[in-house]
């Protein structure tokens, strides 16, 4: 399985932030439309969603990872799918849902760093940093990037949040 290091942080600007951002990135901004549908899972480090883009566009994303504040390995698989609706009916027959979240997304990249600065729906504005790490790469080397990339972007250590949003939704 692919594998990155993840933070999330709640932020009071996500304008603020690109601004920044937009300075230190390779690539971006790139405005996509989320939804994503969470389903249960038996483990809770275990999350299951089908993140749809567009009626036919969508992927099916199974991760793994620690529900901690600080930077974390994540484990993950992504799979295309062309028929989200279906799929959706299909896993929440077998698995029901956990839940939905529905976010504005701004990407940018830099270097093997994705930058999402997210408004989601019902919670507010945040910060997701993924250093993306390749095969044999030290997860020492991913957190010290994210720290840097925190610090650059003007986040500290007490924006850090645990979970995923659908568990900040569901709290």
């Amino acid at each position: 399985m692919a594998r990155n290091i993840e933070i999330k942080a709640r932020i009071d600007s996500v304008d603020r932030v690109a601004r920044i951002a937009v300075t230190l990135a390779d690539k971006g901004p790139i405005e996509i439309a989320q939804d994503d549908t969470f389903f249960r899972c038996n483990d809770s480090a275990d999350r299951l969603k089908l993140r749809t883009f567009a009626p036919d566009r969508a992927e099916l994303i199974f991760y793994r990872r620690a529900n901690s504040s600080g930077p974390k390995e994540s484990f993950y698989l992504i799979t295309p799918c062309s028929t989200p609706d279906a799929l959706r009916e299909s896993l929440t027959l077998a698995w029901g849902q956990a839940g939905r979240v529905r976010k504005q997304r701004r990407l940018f990249l830099v270097g093997r760093t994705r930058v999402h600065l997210d408004r989601v729906e019902g919670l507010g504005e945040f910060l997701e940093l993924e250093v993306v790490l390749e095969e044999g790469a030290s997860a020492e080397d991913g957190i010290a990037e994210a720290h840097a990339l925190m610090a650059q972007l003007g986040v500290g250590a007490e924006q850090l949040v645990q979970g995923a949003y659908v568990d900040l939704l569901n709290a």
